[in-house]
C-alpha cells in the first residue's frame, strides 16, 4: 500500500503525523509526503519520499492575531485557509497523478487538499489536530471557551447561544468553502459541520479523557490519543546543570504575537525557587531575562518535561497534550484560535489552570503556577490514561482497514 500524506505548513501539524507515517512504513507500506519545505530533508532521512508544498502556499501566513475581535480573527483565519485551498487542489492532484496512491492522509487544515481527496474518490482520512468543532447538545458551543454547563443557567446559556454561534460560523465558512468545492467539481455543502465529516475516517489526535463527554460522535471519528514526536536532536548540555524544578513556558510554532506570555512569566517567576525555560519556536523575543531563566527558540520538550513541575502555555493542542501526556499540569493562557477550548478542557479534566489573556499579570500568573503545581498527581494519572488510546498503531490499523490492503514489502525508495 502507498499512502500520500499532505500537511499544512506547520510543524505543529507535521510532527504529530510523523509517528503514524513511521508505523505505516514499519509495516511495509510506502509513505509519500508533501509538507513544509524546511522539514523535507529531515523527513527524507526518516525514509519517506518527501517533497515540499509550494512556496506560494507557505507564503500565505496567518495574521488573525491582528484582528480586533474574535469573529474578525475567525474571518481572517478562514481567508488564509481558502487562499491556500485554491493552490492546494491542483498541487495534490498533481501528486496523486504522479504517485498513484492507495490512500490519502490529509491535514484537517488543508481545505483544498480535502476537497481534492473527496473528488478523487479513493480511500482518504483526515488528521484532526485540534478540538473538534462539531456541535452537540451535550457540550458548550465551540469557540468562546465556555465552561461545561453544570447547572440550569449554564444549560440555558448553551441552548440560547449555540444556534447564534453556529450561524456565525456558517456565514463565515460556507460561502468560501463552497466556492472552492465548485472549482474542484464537487457538490456544495449546506451544513458547516460537513467540513469535518466528509472523509470516511477522521483520526482524532486526542484522548476521550481530554474531550468533553458526549454520546453523538460520528462513526467515522477514531480517538487515537495524543501523538507525541520531537525531531531527534542532541540533548542540550545545560539541562544537566538544572537542580531546581522547571517551569516550561511555550509559545506558538505559528506566529501569533504571543511573546508577552514569556515576558510576563519571566517577571512573575523571577523570585521563585524554580528554573524557567521558555521556548519561542516562531522567533525569540528580546526582553530582560532574570538569572533563574533562559529563553530558547527551540528545544525539544521531551528533554525538558522530565524535569518540569508545570508548563505555562498559549494553549496549542500539541504543546498542551505533550505536557499532559508526560504527567505535567498546565497553566493555559489562550492567545486565540482554538486555544480557549484547549484550556477549558484541561481545566475541566482537573489537570490545568485556565487564565484568560485579559487577566494576565505577573501576580495572576504566579498564583496560577502555584495552583497548577498542586495538580501534579492528577496530571500523572491523566497522562497515563491518555496514553491508553492506541496511538500510531491504532491509526495505522484504521488506515489499513479503510483501504482493505495488507502490508506488503516495498521496492526502492
Amino acid at each position: 500500500m502507498k499512502v500520500l500524506a499532505y500537511t499544512s505548513p506547520a510543524r505543529g501539524h507535521l510532527f504529530p503525523t510523523v509517528p503514524i507515517l513511521l508505523e505505516l512504513q514499519r509495516r511495509g507500506h510506502r509513505v509519500v509526503l508533501r509538507t513544509i519545505a524546511a522539514e523535507v530533508p529531515r523527513m527524507r532521512e526518516l525514509g519517506f519520499t518527501a517533497d515540499p508544498i509550494s512556496p506560494e502556499i507557505e507564503a500565505i501566513t496567518h495574521d488573525d492575531y491582528r484582528a480586533p475581535t474574535q469573529m474578525k480573527a475567525i474571518e481572517r483565519g478562514i481567508h488564509v485557509m481558502t487562499r491556500r485551498a485554491v493552490l492546494e487542489i491542483p498541487e495534490i492532484r498533481r501528486a496523486i497523478d504522479a504517485e498513484s496512491p492507495d490512500a490519502l492522509l490529509i491535514d484537517t487544515n488543508t481545505w483544498g487538499a480535502a476537497v481534492a481527496a473527496e473528488a478523487w474518490g479513493g480511500p482518504w482520512a483526515i488528521l484532526q489536530h485540534f478540538p473538534s468543532p462539531l456541535p452537540s447538545k451535550e457540550v458548550p458551543p465551540f469557540g468562546p471557551g465556555f465552561k461545561p454547563a453544570e447547572r440550569a443557567i449554564g444549560r440555558l446559556r448553551d441552548r440560547l447561544l449555540r444556534p447564534i454561534i453556529y450561524a456565525g460560523f456558517a456565514r463565515a465558512i460556507l460561502p468560501p468553502i463552497n466556492e472552492v468545492r465548485r472549482d474542484a467539481g464537487v457538490p456544495p455543502i449546506r451544513d458547516v459541520t460537513d467540513v469535518y465529516t466528509r472523509s470516511p475516517l477522521v483520526l482524532y489526535l486526542t484522548s476521550k479523557a481530554f474531550e468533553y463527554p458526549r454520546t453523538d460522535w460520528p462513526d467515522s471519528f477514531c480517538f487515537i490519543g495524543p501523538i507525541v514526536w520531537d525531531p531527534p536532536t542532541e540533548r542540550p548540555t545545560w539541562i544537566d546543570s538544572i537542580s531546581r524544578p522547571v517551569v516550561l513556558v511555550t509559545t506558538s510554532s505559528e506566529f501569533q504575537d504571543d511573546g508577552a506570555l514569556v515576558q510576563v512569566s519571566l517577571a512573575a517567576l523571577a523570585d521563585e525557587d524554580v528554573e524557567v525555560v521558555a521556548t519561542m519556536p516562531a522567533g525569540a523575543g528580546s526582553f530582560p531575562v532574570p538569572v533563574n531563566a533562559r529563553v530558547e527558540e527551540f528545544v525539544p520538550h521531551s528533554h525538558l518535561l522530565p524535569h518540569a513541575e508545570v508548563v505555562v502555555t498559549h494553549g496549542g493542542m500539541g504543546a498542551t497534550q505533550k505536557a499532559l501526556t508526560a504527567g505535567v499540569p498546565v497553566v493555559v493562557v489562550p492567545w486565540g484560535r482554538d486555544q480557549a477550548e484547549v484550556g477549558r478542557r484541561a481545566e475541566a479534566a482537573g489537570v490545568g489552570v485556565f487564565l484568560p489573556k485579559k487577566k494576565l499579570t505577573p501576580e495572576a500568573l504566579r498564583d496560577a503556577v502555584h495552583r497548577a503545581r498542586a495538580l501534579k498527581p492528577a496530571a500523572k494519572a491523566f497522562g497515563e490514561a491518555m496514553q491508553r488510546e492506541g496511538g500510531a498503531p491504532l491509526a495505522a490499523d484504521r488506515i489499513e482497514q479503510l483501504v482493505g490492503a495488507p502490508a506488503r514489502p516495498t521496492r526502492g525508495g
